[in-house]
């Protein structure tokens, strides 16, 4: 698949941070309180019916510096809460430290948390319309969802690897103009950026050589026919394998 003509094109919703387009009919983002009343017209005009947030419990809350967006505004779009994970499980901490943020941990992050990942997925394949994931950056658990969605939809590990760079360099971007939200996350010049992504995109490599992204889903309850549901959302073609 050549998948500079459908994915990883940046998406232009008003205050939407790190979006970018996954594959056919679904997207990628940073949090949704970022985005403006404008923002949510401009996702409902262009097909957006479902917003699933990754995000735990505690994470879901207003800023004093989000934008103000009555509740009409948001009413014709779903917003779908679908935790990836349980930040108070017993060894979250000794595996991911205070939150996911390296490819080289996402197998790890598979196996603890399968269940909830797979009903992401479930909750992609039952969405109307165009679907928006998103966690808090825009980077690493709507990530890992974005590149298992890519490899459903046949694109190659080097499109998939594109993509982990883009959503990197936007959140580094939005730290480098709005300051970054916490100290073990902070805004890195170019060259330590570069050293980062280098030693991330290894470990993305190894995670893609891994992983059986149909197996898995399959294990751990998404059916057969949501994983159509699933393809048939991000252009994918009936006859593909897995």
């Amino acid at each position: 698949m050549d998948g500079t003509s459908s994915a990883h094109q940046d998406v232009h919703w008003d205050g939407a941070v790190n979006a970018w387009k996954i594959a056919g009919d679904v997207y990628r983002m940073g949090r949704h309180e970022w985005v403006t009343g404008v923002g949510w017209q401009q996702m409902y005009d262009d097909g957006v019916r479902t917003v699933i947030d990754l995000r735990a419990s505690r994470e879901r809350r207003q800023r004093d510096t989000d934008p103000e967006v009555p509740d009409h505004v948001k009413a014709r779009i779903a917003v779908v809460h679908c935790p990836t994970e349980d930040p108070d499980h017993s060894r979250f901490g000794e595996l991911f430290g205070p939150y996911l943020k390296d490819p080289a941990h996402y197998g790890d992050y598979l196996q603890l948390f399968g269940e909830k990942i797979a009903a992401v997925f479930k909750a992609i394949a039952a969405s109307p319309g165009k679907v928006v994931v998103h966690c808090s950056a825009g980077r690493d658990r709507s990530g890992m969802v974005a590149l298992m969605l890519q490899r459903l939809a046949g694109f190659t590990d080097e499109e998939i690897l594109q993509g982990y760079e883009l959503a990197a360099r936007g959140i580094n971007e939005r730290h480098r103009t709005h300051g970054a939200p916490h100290a073990h996350d902070p805004y890195l010049p170019d060259e330590q950026l570069k050293a980062m992504l280098a030693e991330r995109l290894a470990s993305l490599r190894l995670f893609l050589a891994s992983v059986d992204v149909a197996g898995f889903l399959r294990a751990n309850g998404v059916s057969d026919q949501e994983l159509s549901a699933i393809r048939a959302k991000v252009g994918a073609g009936a006859g593909l394998p897995g």
